[in-house]
C-alpha cells in the first residue's frame, strides 16, 4: 500500500507488546549476492533482504549476464555463479543511491578479464566517496576513467583483470571500499595485501571476511604499519565455492529501531532469530544493544514466550523497559556502528541529561549529511544541539518539546534518507501529549524502501497488537 507524502505517526497509548520479524541484513545480502555470482554453481540465499538497494544489486548482476532468480514470498534469491567469469563483455549499470552496490560493482567490473562497463547513479551518489577505491584499483592495473569529476561517479571501466599485490587505501570515509577489494581479491593474478588507513570500521571488514569464508575464500588480518591493519586475501584466480545455501541474518541496523521502541513507549518487544552476542552474529551494529542497556532498557537474547505464537520456542532478542525505568543520556563513540547513531539521536529529547555522540564525521557523506540533518530536526523540536564535524550533543528541553508539540504535528524532513524516517518515527511513538494524538509527521516516508520497505506496516501492526494486549 503506497505511503502518503506526509505520514503522521500515531503514538502508542499503551506499552508495546508483541513481536516483529525484521528483514535480512542489507550488508550480508549484498556481500553474499556478489560472492554467489563468482561461485562455481547455483547458490540459494535464504532470509535475504528485498529492498531498493538489493534490487539494484540483483539487476546489475543480471545486466552483467548472471542468472538471478528471486522469490520474495520465501525471502530467497538464487544466483548461478560462473566460476569467477563475468559473462557480459559490456554493460551500463545504474546504482541509484546504493553506496554498497556502487563500491562492490566497481571492483567487480574492474576484476573482469575483459569488458567495458559504465556505472552511474543519482546526483547524490556522484557526491559520495569513491576516490580511494578508484585509486586502489588503478594501482592494481585497472583502467578506470572518470567522465565527470575525478574519483567520483560516473565511471567507465575498460577491464583486463587485476594484478593483486600490495595496495594502500584510505578507509576512513567508508569501509565498503576495503570490502569491495576483499570480495574480488580471489580473481586477482596474485594474492592481495590491503593496507587500510584511516579510522577503519573493522566490524564490516570482519563481516566480509566471515562471509567469504562461507564461500571457501580464505583471508587473514594482521597489524600492519601505524596507519592501520593489513588484510591478506589469496589471489591467483582462486576459486570461490558455492555453499549451496547460505542463510542471511536479520538486519541488526533495522532491528535498532524496534529495540529502541520500548524506551519511547515502555513495554516489551521480541525480535525472532536476531542475535546479540559478538560470537553469534556477523554484524557489528549489534553493539547498539549495549547502548540501549546503558540508557535504561533491558535488551538481550531470549526465547520467545508462549503468547508469541508465531515464534514459539524461537531464540531472538527481547527489548523491555518498564514504567519505573529512568532513561538517561549517554556518551558514545559510534565510529564502529554509525548506522545506528540516528536512533539514539532521535530518542535524546526524552532522555534525562545530555547525550553526546561522536565518531560520526563520515556520516556527513552518506545518503545525506546525517550530522547536520539530525541537528536541524532536533532543533526543530526545541532541543539544544551542538554539532561539530565529528560529533553531536543534545541537551533535552522537555518543556520546550511539549510546547512545540502542543501547537500541532512537527514535520520531520528525511532528506531522502531512510534512517531519518525510521529513527524519528520511533520518537513519534512516544505519547507525548498523553492523548494518543500524533505530534510528529514524517515527510517522504517511502524513502524507507531503500532498506526496509514494510517498516511502517510493521510499526502499525505492533501498535495494534499493543492495544489488544491484556
Amino acid at each position: 500500500m503506497p505511503l502518503p507524502p506526509l505520514l503522521p505517526i500515531l503514538p502508542f497509548s499503551r506499552p508495546v507488546r508483541g513481536e516483529v520479524a525484521v528483514p535480512g541484513s542489507k550488508s550480508i545480502t549484498n556481500r553474499a549476492m556478489l560472492l554467489a555470482a563468482l561461485g562455481d554453481g547455483p547458490t540459494v540465499l535464504t532470509g535475504a533482504l528485498f529492498s531498493d538497494d538489493t534490487q539494484i544489486m540483483a539487476e546489475a548482476l543480471r545486466r552483467l549476464g548472471f542468472e538471478v532468480g528471486e522469490d520474495p514470498a520465501r525471502s530467497e534469491i538464487r544466483i548461478v555463479g560462473r566460476s569467477g567469469a563475468i559473462p557480459a563483455r559490456a554493460a551500463d549499470l545504474s546504482v541509484g543511491l546504493a553506496g554498497t552496490a556502487a563500491r562492490f560493482l566497481t571492483a567487480l567490473c574492474a576484476a573482469a578479464e575483459k569488458g567495458v562497463y559504465r556505472l552511474d547513479g543519482v546526483p547524490q551518489m556522484r557526491k559520495r566517496p569513491m576516490r580511494g577505491l578508484v585509486e586502489a584499483l588503478r594501482s592494481m592495473g585497472a583502467d578506470i576513467r572518470c567522465p565527470g569529476e575525478e574519483g567520483h561517479y560516473p565511471l567507465e571501466i575498460h577491464a583486463h583483470g587485476l594484478r593483486g599485490g600490495e595496495v594502500k587505501i584510505d578507509a576512513g570515509e567508508s569501509s565498503q571500499m576495503v570490502s569491495a577489494l576483499m570480495l574480488v581479491a580471489p580473481l586477482a593474478d596474485e594474492p592481495l595485501i590491503i593496507e587500510a588507513a584511516g579510522k577503519v570500521r573493522m566490524p564490516f571488514i570482519q563481516m566480509t571476511r566471515r562471509v567469504m569464508e562461507a564461500f571457501g575464500a580464505s583471508g587473514s588480518e594482521k597489524n600492519g604499519a601505524a596507519s592501520g591493519p593489513k588484510i591478506i586475501i589469496g589471489g591467483k584466480r582462486g576459486k570461490i565455492r558455492s555453499p549451496g545455501r547460505f542463510a542471511i541474518e536479520p538486519d541488526a541496523t533495522a532491528a535498532s529501531y524496534f529495540l529502541a521502541l520500548p524506551l519511547a513507549t515502555r513495554g516489551s518487544v521480541f525480535l525472532p532469530n536476531l542475535r546479540a552476542a559478538r560470537e553469534t552474529t556477523l554484524q557489528g551494529d549489534a553493539a547498539f544493544i549495549e547502548v540501549l542497556n546503558s540508557i535504561g532498557a533491558t535488551v538481550g537474547e531470549s526465547e520467545s514466550r508462549p503468547a508469541e505464537a508465531h515464534s514459539r520456542g524461537v531464540v531472538g532478542v527481547r527489548a523491555a523497559c518498564d514504567a519505573s525505568a529512568n532513561l538517561r543520556g549517554t556518551e558514545r563513540d559510534f565510529s564502529q556502528f554509525s548506522d545506528t547513531f540516528l536512533t539514539l539521536a532521535a530518542l535524546s529529547p526524552i532522555l534525562e541529561g545530555p547525550t553526546l555522540i561522536s565518531g560520526i564525521a563520515h556520516t556527513r557523506r552518506q545518503e545525506s549529511d546525517r550530522v547536520a540533518g539530525a541537528a536541524r530536526e532536533l532543533r526543530k523540536l526545541g532541543q539544544k544541539v551542538v554539532d561539530t564535524e565529528d560529533s553531536l550533543s543534545v541537551a533535552p528541553q522537555p518543556d520546550e518539546l511539549r510546547r512545540i508539540a502542543g501547537g500541532g504535528s512537527v514535520e520531520i524532513q528525511t532528506y531522502g534518507d531512510h534512517r531519518f524516517a525510521m529513527s524519528f518515527a520511533i520518537l513519534g511513538c512516544h505519547d507525548l501529549r498523553g492523548d494518543g494524538r500524533p505530534w510528529i509527521a514524517i515527510q517522504d516516508p517511502s524513502c524507507c524502501a531503500k532498506t526496509f520497505p514494510n517498516f511502517f506496516e510493521l510499526l502499525e501492526g505492533l501498535r495494534q497488537s499493543s492495544l489488544a494486549a491484556r
